[in-house]
């Protein structure tokens, strides 16, 4: 039964907490869905969210795989991802615990729980008012230089998010007020209980996750150039070299995206 807690996690508690601690924790519900939910909860004044699984059952493994798609089964997906991208020095949530026991993989318990990075804005509420409000060239461009750079090493790593709206980046309110160089600005990559990992990122869900990123920028005034220049640091090449050589990628990708809009 693998379990893990840190020595923060344990000192805020007081001591060591068991399996069954963290199982029947309560807190502020963020997100319920079947039988996973995921809440905030306060521990000696500090903050953290906790993702509780307790198993998808058969119906839920089968939908998934008659539908060509992966299963989340577990807790365990959200954990090796925190610990992968953060091997890889993208920011994201800080573990504090993880937990799973069991043997049939549809009723699987587990759990994950990380720091909060509250208060904190996400990049989409951010850039909400930007089509009225614009920004500064220079802090628009460094947001999307390291939107791109990210999606970059995620993708050259054999990663893919699965939900990479901007949405799922965050921007942490303390280091916003404090920031002196828009050049130094971070993002930390949350919501990562879909992600998948390989050795290398196939065609079809690189596809997926750029046209996330397109989609759920469209309405915040990103100008042809902007577009441009996310191009220019997702490849490493100009934005005239990066499009010439990946023109069915950039292609599918708009289609992809714009086929989202229409949706929504």
């Amino acid at each position: 039964m693998p379990f893990e807690v840190t020595e923060t996690f344990k000192e805020k508690w007081g001591s060591s907490p068991s399996f069954e601690d963290i199982m029947v924790l309560k807190g502020d519900m963020y997100r319920q869905v079947a039988r996973r939910k995921t809440f905030k909860f306060s521990v000696n004044g500090a903050e953290y969210f906790a993702k509780i699984h307790n198993g998808v059952g058969w119906g839920e493994i089968f939908k998934n795989l008659l539908m060509g798609r992966m299963p989340v089964v577990s807790a365990v997906n959200e954990y090796d991802a925190i610990n992968t991208l953060a091997s890889l020095g993208i920011n994201t949530m800080t573990l504090a615990a993880y937990g799973r026991r069991g043997i049939n993989v549809a009723e699987l318990e587990s759990f994950v729980v990380t720091e909060s990075l509250e208060p904190a804005i996400s990049l989409e509420d951010y850039c909400a008012d930007w089509s009225s409000n614009p920004p500064s060239l220079r802090l628009k461009r460094a947001l999307i230089k390291r939107v791109a750079k990210i999606t970059r090493e995620l993708h050259e790593n054999g990663i893919n998010h699965r939900d990479l709206y901007i949405c799922h980046f965050l921007l942490k309110e303390s280091e916003l007020d404090s920031l002196t160089c828009v050049d130094d600005i971070k993002l930390y990559l949350i919501d990562l209980h879909r992600v998948q990992m390989r050795s290398k990122t196939p065609k079809r869900w690189q596809i997926k996750d750029l046209a996330a990123l397109y989609f759920s920028s469209m309405d915040i005034g990103l100008t042809r150039q902007d577009l441009f220049y996310f191009i220019h640091h997702y490849t490493g090449n100009n934005a005239s070299t990066g499009l010439r050589s990946n023109s069915k990628l950039w292609a599918k990708v708009a289609r992809k995206a714009h086929i989202l809009k229409a949706k929504h």
